[in-house]
């Protein structure tokens, strides 16, 4: 090649660039969205979960969803909801709220898996307790039992009587098994219970079931009932179909 000879000049190559401004201007797109709907999913969810559950716009309620929103706001499915609350009540019994519901719709159909529990105090788990042979009047919660206080009439006179109850749940009816008792103040074993207090003794000193089916839904079943500390936590599961079948939201019913 000749000193007179010109080499052609060498065009940048502007591709890479063009691309990694394309992936740059995607990522901030995608992070937006995700960002925009993390602003507005969980309200929404929230509030759908307030009107099925007949609870006030002001309840306060936490909603969580895991992983990535975008994804799964385009399948039209939610993978996973959290929900949880300090204070809801049902039918009375107030408590602090911990559910997790799979394959949450974005429209119109059925639920996945729901599942939770509910942490009572000592006087939610006394209304828990309505209809038992003892009428009660205190309830002492100390794991793994509950004491509960109340009155009997022996010969026309009213008579202290305490009842120390392991509680748990059989076919979805709350389960009392007794452990120990008091009459008047004075320890007194199970069986001296049963033969001073005739029929029912013979009922305060064998496991009790109290039938609160009528108080739920007939789509949520309760699961577990334990005392921890102070506190009694009641475990439940819901049919993913009560969103859609009024049926399952209508309280259900408790044989006579």
């Amino acid at each position: 090649m000749t000193g007179s000879e010109v080499r052609p000049a060498r065009r940048r190559r502007r591709w890479p660039w063009v691309l990694g401004i394309s992936i740059v201007l995607i990522c901030g797109l995608l992070v937006a969205a995700e960002a925009a709907a993390r602003s507005i999913v969980p309200g929404i969810v929230r509030a759908a979960v307030l009107t099925a559950a007949h609870l006030p716009a002001s309840q306060e309620l936490d909603v969580e969803v895991p992983g990535l929103l975008v994804p799964q706001l385009i399948t039209g499915r939610l993978g996973e909801v959290r929900l949880s609350s300090d204070a809801v009540t049902v039918d009375g019994v107030t408590g602090a709220i911990d559910a997790t519901v799979a394959g949450v719709p974005l429209g119109d159909g059925p639920l996945g898996a729901v599942k939770g529990s509910l942490t009572i105090g000592q006087d939610s788990f006394g209304q828990l307790l309505k209809g038992a042979a003892i009428p009660v009047t205190g309830v002492a919660l100390q794991a793994p039992d509950a004491t509960v206080q109340g009155e009997v009439s022996v010969f026309g006179r009213a008579i202290p009587i305490g009842l120390t109850v392991t509680p748990g749940i059989q076919d979805g009816d709350v389960l009392l098994t007794p452990v120990s008792a008091s009459l008047a103040g004075a320890q007194v074993d199970l069986q001296r219970l049963a033969a001073t207090l005739g029929g029912l003794g013979q009922t305060l000193a064998a496991p009790q079931r109290l039938c609160i089916a009528d108080r739920l839904p007939k789509g949520v079943t309760l699961t577990g009932l334990r005392v921890e500390g102070r506190q009694a936590v009641v475990d439940f599961t819901a049919d993913g179909r009560i969103t859609v079948d009024a049926a399952l939201r209508a309280k259900g019913t408790c044989p006579r």
